[in-house]
């Protein structure tokens, strides 16, 4: 009775610690809804002037906080207004005297939008709305805070502050037709801006952005609603999207004089086929700089134009003739405070460094050196003669930095740890906030005195993901090299089972995206959603692997540019090649290796399942690119030129080529109203697989755009995924 009295107690013991040794379950539901699973942070922040502040928003209030000491005060409260509104959004003027406060904001596309907007008279304690015409876009402040333009309807407009007046700069503005002030569908995707207007330094002036889009053709989405009054026949919605080979809209620079109302051209010369990525004022009140970018994209020049004569002059040109120039770097043009001259980056010795030129476009000196990246360019102080940057120099899989001198001297690198690290310096260069993660260290927020380089204070930290992470038993990256089949090494990470049967062979998924210039391996804390479900798969005995091919960026423009006039072919080739590497070990078993990716990782996901049948046996292509001959003209002729020039590179890497080679489980999903990855895509490779007699599987969601979310749609979406992973892998 003794001994069966021992076990019973012992089998009792065991089974009441067996919950405190069991890791939680990881469920779709826990990933796309449950907040706690997502790091904090300090977000928002808007140095103040004087450099010892900053505000931000909390809710519906704006607080201003003093960085030292971390007291705050509250500048705004949006619900004790009058009347009270939402705030969505806020702008200070450059004195600090009045606040720009937006409301009731709409999305359009990516970036555009239009909001009601009110201005906050600080002193006053007043709040009036600033136009009560219709919504607007991009309000903004003059520099000496005495006025505000914005776009409405495709019309650039002012307010002066003091009397509210209202005054249309432009006139004939029309959907579809002419836009001023803001960006074209294109322009906006693939450019990344969307307001396209600047006040002189003065503010005397406004620059703006023209486009007459009137030839370019027109995309047609069908929109179903919901509503019963509405839902017996879809809507059409038609927007100008210039499809690869197509005409673009015709794009000029004017600049208004705010004082005459005069509008002068700037003469960018008698070649409209051409693009202007981007245009600033430079330090002088009369000179414009603009960017301008040849059809092909591999012509960028830098003109300084006469804002009083549209006269303009080259100062600099980059020509890359085996393949492009990239605009990435446009936003990278800084013009010292004394006028006389400006720092620049460019690629031309095979890496992004920084050049010092003089207003002219002489040559001072090459700032910057090494085979490595400038990733961002930060500021200039003048004082110290001081340039901040961060770059890729420890590893292209870090970003850390740097502050060095104009003339290329005494380099510091600034960050200690590694990892990933943002950085967001103080007006004034007095203080930095560092943003800092790792695989081992969740995301944290840091304030550093500049000079001496010394932390003052940790301001955020997630110490409470580490126990999320015991908690669900998450696995960290492992990093990983591997030469492919030409003998390039490539990096990658593997998330795996924390406890493998040596006996046992588990199933491969291979996550990508591969797209141009992109990055998926960093040394960082990854807090996405889709990591998270990456680490429900390998809770469930998946073996995750994601792998940075040919084409993507941090490694120079040579490793960047090798797939120029072929998207793809290597890029597919590297895929394929992981995936033989991974086949290779004794705990993968490689008949059940899987790939998956959104976008253009879709478009890489159709690609394995048909040139990769014979390696991957499973994939889901999310939003794919089937023919590259559907997509806009500035992402896609940049890699390829136009069809007309290069039918072969649209072509022979198209899925819609390779359909009949289909084997495995195939799952294509797409939304309806996906205005940028059109569905037509998905419609065209589903007619070539019926055509070739093959079996796949489709869904579409009804009017979502390329994100496919809204509601619990995320949660129906990987559910759906999971499903088909656990079936078919």
């Amino acid at each position: 009775m003794k001994k069966q009295g021992l076990i019973l107690w012992l089998c009792l013991l065991i089974f009441v610690g067996l919950p405190l040794q069991a890791q939680r379950e990881i469920t779709v539901e826990e990933v796309y809804m449950n907040g706690n699973l997502y790091p904090s942070s300090l977000s928002g922040v808007k140095w103040m002037k004087d450099g010892a502040f900053y505000s931000a928003q909390s809710g519906n209030r704006i607080i201003k906080n003093n960085i030292a000491t971390g007291e705050n005060e509250v500048l705004i409260d949006g619900n004790t207004l009058m009347p009270p509104i939402q705030i969505s959004a806020y702008e200070l003027s450059t004195d600090e005297k009045k606040a720009l406060l937006q409301t009731q904001r709409v999305g359009i596309y990516r970036r555009s939008f239009k909001a009601e907007y009110f201005v906050y008279d600080f002193e006053n304690q007043t709040l009036k709305k600033l136009s009560k015409n219709g919504k607007q876009s991009y309000a903004t402040f003059s520099p000496d805070g005495s006025k505000v333009a914005f776009v409405r309807d495709n019309n650039l407009f002012l307010i002066t502050l003091e009397d509210m007046k209202e005054t249309p700069l432009t006139q004939d503005g029309e959907f579809n037709h002419i836009i001023n002030g803001s960006t074209d569908w294109v322009y906006e995707e693939e450019l990344g801006f969307a307001k396209a207007f600047y006040f002189s330094p003065k503010g005397d002036k406004i620059a703006y952005y023209k486009f007459d889009e009137s030839k370019v053709k027109e995309y047609n989405m069908q929109i179903w609603d919901t509503d019963p009054d509405n839902m017996l026949y879809p809507r059409d919605y038609k927007f100008k999207y210039p499809k690869a080979g197509e005409d673009n809209a015709i794009v000029e620079i004017y600049v208004c004089d705010l004082n005459s109302l005069e509008h002068k051209k700037m003469d960018t010369g008698d070649e409209t086929d051409m693009y202007i990525p981007r245009a600033q004022w430079t330090q002088d009140n009369n000179m414009l700089a603009i960017r301008r970018l040849n059809r092909n994209q591999n012509h960028l020049e830098l003109l300084h134009a006469d804002a009083s004569t549209g006269k303009i002059q080259v100062v600099l040109e980059e020509k890359n003739d085996k393949g492009y120039t990239d605009i990435g770097y446009a936003d990278e043009l800084f013009y010292l405070k004394d006028g006389k001259s400006f720092i620049i980056a460019s690629e031309e010795s095979g890496y992004k460094h920084l050049y010092h030129y003089d207003i002219k476009g002489k040559l001072i000196n090459q700032i910057t050196k090494g085979n490595w990246e400038v990733s961002e360019l930060l500021d200039f102080d003048p004082k110290t003669e001081m340039l901040y940057y961060v770059s890729t120099e420890v590893s292209p899989l870090e970003r850390h930095f740097y502050r060095i001198q104009i003339n290329g001297k005494k380099k510091e690198k600034l960050t200690k740890m590694n990892g990933m690290n943002s950085i967001d310096l103080s007006k004034n260069f007095a203080y930095y906030l560092l943003y800092h993660s790792n695989t081992e260290t969740p995301p944290t927020v840091r304030l550093f005195d500049t000079p001496q380089n010394k932390e003052l204070k940790l301001i955020s930290e997630n110490e409470n993901l580490l126990k999320m992470e015991e908690l669900y038993g998450f696995v960290r990256k492992e990093f990983f090299e591997f030469k492919n089949r030409d003998g390039v090494s490539l990096n990658g990470y593997v998330l795996k089972p924390k406890k493998i049967d040596k006996n046992q062979k588990l199933p491969l998924l291979i996550h990508v995206y591969g797209g141009p210039s992109s990055q998926m391996v960093k040394n960082d804390w990854d807090a996405s959603p889709n990591f998270y479900w990456h680490q429900m798969l390998v809770q469930k005995g998946y073996v995750v692997v994601c792998v940075d091919n040919r084409g993507t960026d941090a490694r120079g423009r040579d490793f960047k540019q090798a797939t120029y006039k072929q998207l793809g072919k290597l890029e597919i080739a590297d895929q394929i090649d992981a995936a033989k590497h991974f086949a290779a070990k004794d705990y993968i078993d490689e008949n059940r290796i899987g790939i998956w990716g959104w976008s253009y990782g879709g478009y890489m996901t159709a690609l394995g399942l048909t040139v990769g049948a014979d390696v991957f046996k499973m994939g889901i292509a999310v939003a794919p690119v089937t023919t590259w001959r559907l997509y806009d003209t500035i992402y896609t002729e940049r890699f390829l030129m136009r069809p007309q020039d290069n039918p072969e590179g649209y072509d022979e890497n198209s899925p819609l080529t390779h359909a009949d080679k289909l084997k495995g489980s195939f799952l294509m999903i797409h939304g309806t109203g996906d205005d940028n990855v059109h569905i037509q895509n998905a419609i065209l490779l589903q007619d070539a697989l019926i055509k070739a007699n093959k079996h796949f599987q489709a869904f579409y969601y009804p009017n979502r755009d390329h994100g496919i979310y809204g509601g619990i749609t995320r949660v129906h979406l990987f559910n759906m995924m999971s499903d088909f992973i656990f079936e078919k892998l």
